[in-house]
C-alpha cells in the first residue's frame, strides 16, 4: 500500500477516532483525557490501514472501528485507572446476578440482589455507580486464538470467524449462541439499551430521550444489564470449560483403552 494512499485513509478516518473516544469517554473518570484516547486511537487507525485485506475483511469503517476501539481499551488496561477494590466489587455483583438468576428462572430485581450482597438499597445504587467504568471493559476482554494477526476483542472475534481455524469457529459459533440469548432474556428496558447502544450506535443522552428518562439513568441501566450479561456469560463460560474438560478426560481414556488393544493384537500376532 503507497505512502500517499496511507496517509490519505489516515486523515479521511481520522474523524472515526475522535468519534470512538466520545462513545468510550462516557462514565470514565476525569482522570482520563480523551486525549489520550485519541492518541491511542489513531495508533490503532494506523494498523489497521495497515493490516486491512479488501478480499478478506468487511468494509473498512467496520474493520477500523474494531482496532481504534481495542487500542484504547488496551490504553485504559494500561492506566489501570479502576482500583481492584472495584473490580471485586464488580465481579461480586456478577456472581450474585447469576446465582440469584440461576436459583429463581428470571432476572433479579434490585432489592434481591442488594440483599445477596448484604446492603441496603441506598448503598446497592452507589455501588452501581462506583462500579461504572470497572463494566466500560467488561465485554472487551482478550480472547486470543493463537494467532498473532488474529482478532483480539471478544466482539471482534464473534464477527469475523474467517481468519480461524474450523474448532475455534465452533467455539465461537457457541459464543455467539449464548451472547444472542443472553441477550434476548434480559429485562426490556436493559436489552433496548443495549441494543440502542451497542448496535445502533447511539450516546446515553439520545437513548435517554427516547426512553424518558435521564443520562444518568440510562448510565445506571446500562451497568446493571453489563453485570447481569458478565454474570450469565461467566456461568455459561464456566460449564462450557467444564464439558470441555470432561470431554478431554473421555478422549483420554478412550485412547488409552485403544492403545491398549492394539499392544495386545500386536503381542498376540507376535509382532514387535
Amino acid at each position: 500500500r503507497s505512502k500517499k494512499l496511507r496517509d490519505r485513509l489516515i486523515l479521511e478516518y481520522m474523524p472515526l477516532v475522535k468519534y470512538v473516544a466520545g462513545r468510550l469517554a462516557v462514565g470514565l473518570p476525569s482522570s482520563v483525557q480523551i486525549e489520550d484516547l485519541i492518541g491511542s486511537g489513531s495508533l490503532g487507525l494506523m494498523s489497521a490501514v495497515e493490516r486491512y485485506d479488501p478480499g478478506r475483511d468487511n468494509k473498512f469503517s467496520t474493520f477500523a472501528i474494531a482496532r481504534i476501539r481495542g487500542a484504547m481499551l488496551d490504553e485504559l488496561r494500561a492506566m489501570d485507572w479502576v482500583p481492584r477494590s472495584v473490580r471485586r466489587k464488580a465481579r461480586q455483583l456478577e456472581s450474585v446476578h447469576a446465582r440469584l438468576e440461576s436459583e429463581n428462572h428470571r432476572p433479579a430485581r434490585d432489592d434481591e440482589i442488594a440483599d445477596g450482597m448484604e446492603i441496603d438499597m441506598r448503598e446497592y445504587f452507589q455501588l452501581l455507580e462506583d462500579v461504572k467504568g470497572a463494566t466500560l471493559l467488561s465485554l472487551n476482554e482478550h480472547c486470543s486464538t493463537g494467532e498473532e494477526d488474529s482478532p483480539s476483542e471478544i466482539h471482534e472475534t464473534v464477527q469475523d470467524m474467517s481468519c480461524i481455524d474450523p474448532i475455534a469457529a465452533l467455539e465461537v459459533q457457541k459464543m455467539r449462541k449464548v451472547l444472542d440469548e443472553s441477550l434476548d432474556n434480559l429485562p426490556e428496558r436493559e436489552r433496548l439499551v443495549l441494543i440502542l447502544y451497542y448496535y445502533e450506535e447511539m450516546t446515553l443522552k439520545e437513548i435517554g430521550a427516547i426512553l424518558g428518562v435521564s443520562e444518568s439513568r440510562v448510565s445506571q441501566i446500562h451497568t446493571k444489564a453489563i453485570l447481569r450479561l458478565r454474570g450469565r456469560l461467566r456461568q455459561d463460560a464456566e460449564l462450557l470449560a467444564g464439558a470441555q474438560d470432561e470431554h478431554q478426560a473421555l478422549t483420554a481414556a478412550g485412547n488409552e483403552r485403544e492403545d491398549g488393544k492394539r499392544a495386545y493384537a500386536r503381542t498376540a500376532l507376535g509382532i514387535a
